[in-house]
């Protein structure tokens, strides 16, 4: 089983999710830049990105305030996600039908809720069983990352014990950390997303790749 971040990962927005976090964010009187949203905020939940953005850079701790800036972020994702150009990541067909061919299970996971996961995978048209075999969000387990819950979720619904057969693979340092946690065989960073190579390596990662078809030579 290999399992898969979305945005960054194997979806390409070019950090919109993150550029709309910090503008929903510095709507409630901050003026955080991208830099510091991804620093702290990439790959998590997105309520809890939000509490570690406030909490890291401003000292506050508002669960309230948290709340309502999420509330008026997801509006305008939702928004900007209908209006924005947004695709699949290079190879990342190739690369799942690839997986398919070899019988391998392709899981997207993913800090989003549901809702607006199952959106975005509608708007660049893939569809489960073909060119994913399932879908967990953060609003389907009671951790987020960098905890393993999405991962053991995943393992329950295909009835997998053994987790050393999982890849994760994933664009921030707690995609990786939630792979090690999860006690995946590999746990691999990429390069096309959140965080750079620098960032990745602070989390230790089996590897670090460029590009997704650059998994295939690791997986044999």
């Amino acid at each position: 089983m290999l399992v898969f971040d979305m945005a960054g990962t194997t979806i390409n927005e070019d950090n919109l999710v993150y550029k709309t976090l910090r503008n929903a964010i510095n709507e409630a009187g901050f003026s955080f830049n991208l830099e510091q949203v991804l620093a702290e905020g990439a790959g998590k939940e997105k309520k809890q990105a939000i509490r570690a953005v406030l909490s890291t850079y401003a000292g506050v701790e508002d669960q309230q305030l948290t709340d309502t800036i999420y509330k008026h972020f997801i509006i305008q994702l939702t928004e900007a996600y209908a209006k924005e150009d947004i695709s699949a990541q290079p190879y990342a067909a190739d690369l799942f039908a690839a997986l398919k061919e070899r019988n391998i299970l392709r899981i997207l996971n993913t800090g989003y809720d549901r809702q607006t996961a199952t959106n975005i995978l509608h708007k660049i048209g893939w569809q489960e069983g073909l060119e994913y075999d399932a879908l967990v969000t953060a609003s389907d387990v009671p951790r987020n990352r960098p905890e393993p819950d999405m991962i053991l979720f995943a393992m329950q619904q295909f009835h997998i014990n053994d987790s050393s057969a999982i890849v994760k693979v994933g664009d921030s340092t707690v995609d990786i950390e939630e792979g090690k946690n999860a006690g995946c065989g590999m746990s691999i960073g990429i390069t096309t997303g959140a965080h750079t190579k620098a960032q990745l390596e602070t989390a230790g990662p089996d590897y670090i790749i460029s590009n997704l078809m650059e998994l295939l030579p690791l997986l044999r």
